[in-house]
């Protein structure tokens, strides 16, 4: 049986993700900041194929609390799913530097630290992806708009590909920036063209095509390469 371990799976894309994998036959195990009764319900279905751990990506000492947790087991895809939008239709001069240290901490900084804490769980010829967006794409922005959700998208792209550099001596690894389209979510909003069941349905058939490819790609949830 495969292994899926989805990071930040309590809403959203996240848990159509977990959703998904269980529909395929996959064990998954998935990270939430805190118990839902939506999870728990959906943990009682899985029949023993979902386990649910409590971590904040944010938080290193939770983070290596999840790592020393999960020490011994083995994935054959990891996912780390994180997100926020901030300043949304603010020009950036007008927005908190709180806000913009929050949302460069959990878009780009710490997804890439938690994939650096878990890689030794990561199978030969694993899959480890990263929840990015089209918006990321340095060479396709023509408009600026979002522009600091952009940026933030941008710098998780640049240090995935450090990541892949500083990581080299594993180069049975897939590394994965993924687009997922743009879905009905919180983030999204009510007219976004895709439902989360679309969009998730794609990002595993584009898993299940790319794994144990190696290298690293920018790419969307029909599988099509998105420029850097």
């Amino acid at each position: 049986m495969k292994r899926a371990l989805i990071v930040g799976a309590s809403r959203g894309i996240g848990l159509g993700l977990v959703r998904e994998h269980l529909a395929r036959g996959w064990h998954v195990t998935v990270t939430v900041r805190k118990p839902s009764a939506e999870m728990e319900a959906l943990q009682k279905e899985a029949e023993g194929r979902l386990s649910i751990e409590a971590a904040d990506i944010t938080r290193p000492n939770q983070v290596t609390g999840l790592a020393r947790r999960l020490e011994g087991q083995v994935f054959d895809l990891i996912f780390l799913n994180a997100g926020i939008m901030v300043g949304r239709g603010m020009p950036l001069v007008d927005v908190p530097d709180e806000d913009i240290v929050a949302i460069v901490m959990t878009n780009a900084v710490s997804p890439v630290r938690v994939a650096d804490r878990l890689i030794g769980l990561a199978g030969n010829g694993a899959t480890i992806a990263f929840m990015s967006s089209v918006l990321g794409s340095i060479s396709t922005n023509d408009d600026g708009r979002a522009e600091l959700y952009r940026a933030s998208k941008a710098a998780l792209n640049s240090l995935i590909l450090s990541f892949r550099a500083r990581h080299a001596d594993r180069r049975d690894l897939t590394i994965l920036a993924v687009h997922p389209g743009v879905v009905r979510t919180s983030m999204g909003g009510p007219d976004a063209p895709l439902e989360i069941t679309q969009s998730v349905t794609g990002v595993a058939d584009m898993l299940e095509k790319r794994a144990a490819t190696g290298g690293a790609a920018f790419v969307n949830y029909r599988n099509e390469i998105i420029p850097w």
